[in-house]
């Protein structure tokens, strides 16, 4: 029994590391073969974006929202040595990446709407510095804002979230890795926004993004961090406004 529990855990671990893994390998072999600059967007286009997108999300989300993940799985389990009623744990995973497949959605929208009136360059980046300037300034004040704050103590004290949240039920464990998601995008959701600035293909700054997540929900003084960010994209977007102006 205990070596079906030990598999279960390592098969779901290697499933997770499998997703992510071939995630980042589309952004860094496949991303721009598929998404070549774009003048006049076409349908195609927008699909192709969206699939770029939700593509990125799994891969720069998943790996901090792992420890919960896993934390998931292992009260699933105990659950399932008593025989007691349970759900995949795969099915917190589908609820999770929902969320982030419906952001994938909105900012496609909102991208394709910045590339309509000419505000994003053919090479997926601001080409304003007016738009720069105030998307900096705008998630330079989020992350000090109470909502940021607050999403992200829930992001990093999975056990209570579980603990108040857990509910029986393949669909409610959907519900529970969706609404886990909510919070991980109400915490993440401007950062992966910045993206617009620093180049929506750009896989260093991809990965730069991924490790402020990562360091956010999973540092001892993660909190702090969030505020000092903050505070740098904020002078970031007053020096930018200084320069343009003088």
């Amino acid at each position: 029994m205990f070596k079906n529990v030990h598999f279960g855990k390592v098969l779901l671990y290697l499933t997770l590391t499998l997703i992510v893994i071939m995630s980042w390998y589309y952004m860094a072999f496949l991303m721009t073969m598929n998404m070549d600059p774009v003048a006049n967007w076409h349908t195609q286009d927008i699909i192709m974006l969206f699939f770029m997108w939700a593509i990125m999300m799994a891969g720069m989300m998943l790996p901090s929202a792992t420890p919960l993940i896993m934390l998931v799985n292992q009260l699933n389990e105990k659950r399932k040595t008593r025989h007691a009623s349970y759900a995949h744990t795969m099915f917190f995973v589908f609820g999770y990446l929902l969320v982030w497949l419906l952001f994938s959605l909105v900012i496609t929208l909102i991208q394709w709407a910045l590339h309509y009136f000419s505000v994003l360059t053919p090479m997926m980046v601001s080409g304003h510095i007016t738009f720069t300037s105030s998307l900096l300034l705008c998630a330079g004040i989020y992350q000090w804002l109470p909502i940021k704050q607050r999403c992200l103590n829930l992001c990093r004290s999975p056990l209570s979230f579980l603990m108040k949240e857990w509910q029986e039920g393949q669909l409610n464990a959907i519900k529970l890795g969706s609404k886990h998601g909510a919070y991980c995008l109400g915490c993440c959701w401007v950062l992966m926004a910045l993206l617009f600035v620093t180049g929506v293909m750009s896989l260093k700054w991809i990965f730069i993004l991924t490790l402020v997540v990562l360091i956010e929900k999973l540092a001892p003084f993660g909190e702090i961090i969030s505020k000092l960010l903050g505070a740098g994209l904020i002078i970031s977007s007053i020096v930018l406004y200084l320069r343009w102006f003088f």
